[in-house]
């Protein structure tokens, strides 16, 4: 699954990073605590979150993680998105909570991360 056809799935609104919607997706992963995400994500990994600060950006940066997306309608600020766009991540946004984004993904046969 590429990142447009699961912004596609989720209704998403693209905030920064439209040139690079064709990159690839391996899995996906759910989380607000980046210390789980530190634990769990592999790379090409889509990020979900309702958390929107900096940390979220730097944690996919170190992470190899090309886009993130922020579930309840939750928009970046724009310190976020120009952090974004130097790293070269993805930001999306979508209204469904975390909890439906991810069940619509892995409906739709995007595997979730694991150890």
């Amino acid at each position: 699954m590429t990142i447009a056809e699961a912004a596609a799935i989720l209704n998403c609104k693209t905030v920064c990073g439209a040139d690079k919607m064709d990159r690839p997706l391996g899995s996906a992963c759910g989380a607000d605590l980046m210390s789980d995400v530190l634990a769990f994500v592999k790379e090409n990994c889509l990020l979900l979150t309702g958390m929107v600060n900096a940390h979220v950006v730097r944690t996919a940066e170190m992470l190899d993680v090309p886009c993130i997306v922020f579930v309840r309608g939750k928009v970046p600020t724009q310190d976020m998105i120009e952090l974004a766009e130097q790293t070269g991540v993805t930001l999306l946004t979508c209204e469904y909570t975390l909890y439906e984004a991810c069940g619509r993904l892995y409906q739709n046969g995007l595997p979730p991360c694991s150890k």
